[in-house]
Order: C-alpha cells, then sequence, then structure tokens
C-alpha cells in the first residue's frame, strides 16, 4: 500500500464581505495517516447513541450540544499524537475588492494554506497526498470556486508534487468531522476570546498563521 498522507479542512466564517459578514474567515488542516487515529472511538460514540435513541447521523460542533461536544473534544485530545494541525486566518477587511471574488478567495487561501503543509508531508515520507475539504460553502458558485482550486494549487504549488482534492460532504468522513471540530475551537478563541477548547487542542497545533498580519489597509 502507497505511504498515503490525509490532510482534512474545514473552514469556519462566510464569504461576506461587508459589515455584516463575519469578521474573520478561518480553514484548517489536519493531517494523518492510517489507520486514522480515533475515528473507532468517535463511531463507537456515535453507536451508543443510536442505542440511546438518538438520531445522530454525524458529529458537527456548532450544532451539537455542550454535552456531545466535550465528550467530542475528549475522544479528539485522546489521540493527538496522530495528528497535525494547521490554521490559516483572514481579517476580511483587509482583503482587497478583487480577491474577495468566491472564484479567487476560497481556492487561493487554500492554496496558501497548502503551499505550507504539503511540502512537510511530503518531506515526511508521503508518496501521495490526499486532500479532503468539505463540500464548498457556496452552492451556486460551487463549480466555479472548485475549478478556481485546482487552478490555484497548479499555479501555487510545485511542479510534479502528488496530491489529490476532493470535496466530500463531512458527514462521510470522520477526519473532517475532527476538522470541523479543531476549527470551531480555531474560530472561536479568535471570535469571543474563549480558549478552553482550543487549549485542548493546541499540543497538535503546528501552526497558525494570520495572512494579512502586515496589512494595514481596510477596505470597508
Amino acid at each position: 500500500m502507497m505511504n498515503c498522507a490525509y490532510i482534512f479542512l474545514d473552514e469556519a466564517g462566510n464569504l461576506d464581505f461587508s459589515p455584516t459578514g463575519s469578521n474573520i474567515f478561518v480553514l484548517t488542516s489536519v493531517g494523518m495517516r492510517r489507520p486514522f487515529p480515533g475515528f473507532e472511538a468517535l463511531d463507537a460514540y456515535k453507536h451508543d447513541y443510536l442505542e440511546y435513541g438518538l438520531n445522530t447521523e454525524y458529529f458537527h460542533c456548532a450544532d451539537d450540544n455542550s454535552h456531545v461536544r466535550g465528550r467530542v473534544f475528549d475522544l479528539i485530545t485522546t489521540h493527538l499524537d496522530g495528528m497535525r494541525i494547521d490554521s490559516l486566518i483572514v481579517e476580511k477587511r483587509k482583503t482587497g475588492p478583487a480577491l474577495q471574488e468566491d472564484k479567487r478567495f476560497y481556492p487561493e487561501m487554500l492554496g496558501y494554506l497548502l503551499k505550507y503543509v504539503l511540502p512537510i508531508e511530503l518531506a515526511a515520507g508521503a508518496e501521495e497526498v490526499i486532500v479532503i475539504t468539505d463540500t464548498i460553502p457556496v452552492n451556486k458558485k460551487r463549480h466555479a470556486i472548485e475549478k478556481g482550486v485546482k487552478q490555484a494549487l497548479a499555479k501555487m504549488l510545485p511542479m510534479g508534487m502528488k496530491y489529490r482534492v476532493l470535496h466530500h460532504g463531512s458527514r462521510s468522513h470522520y477526519g473532517l468531522q475532527i476538522a470541523d471540530y479543531r476549527c470551531w475551537a480555531v474560530y472561536r478563541k479568535l471570535q469571543t476570546g474563549e480558549t478552553a477548547h482550543f487549549d485542548r487542542i493546541k499540543p497538535a497545533l503546528r501552526s497558525e498563521f494570520d495572512i494579512f498580519r502586515t496589512g494595514t489597509r481596510y477596505y470597508y
């Protein structure tokens, strides 16, 4: 079997570049190798809930109640050794008008994150990297954004790098649900200052990069 690294991605915040939109946009990646850490424990917990009489299809941090959220974080934090977390943070008001277009913004921000993450995975011995993102958040423009992702990565990543980018619904894979929980913790820390959940995942956090940290111009 090929030595393959998996990177699961999730985002927090919206693509509304106006005073009514979210202040920040966060892309978070979680790198893993098979056998995937924590999947068996999450699957057992999900089926415990089904047997308890609840209709739990998948875990989603923002929607899960506090009891479920706390237990899922418990399960994730016991498997941090097999995970590597990287987050890219965008202060949206510093995003220039041309870059605010959906078909440019999401693909290029994803490109900046993967430009950092992919070489590390390949240097660690991976022969191929499979990147799985949650389904593109803008339904009406999904095809254009997916095309933009391919074009941006082809332009931004070194030639010959072996990778594939797949867009799956988060309910299809525990890796995406773990990425959702990780991204929620980073976003909540930045938005509200509450760090209890972030502190639990911090040991596996490899990088947290504010892409416009040196920018001084605001566009709205």
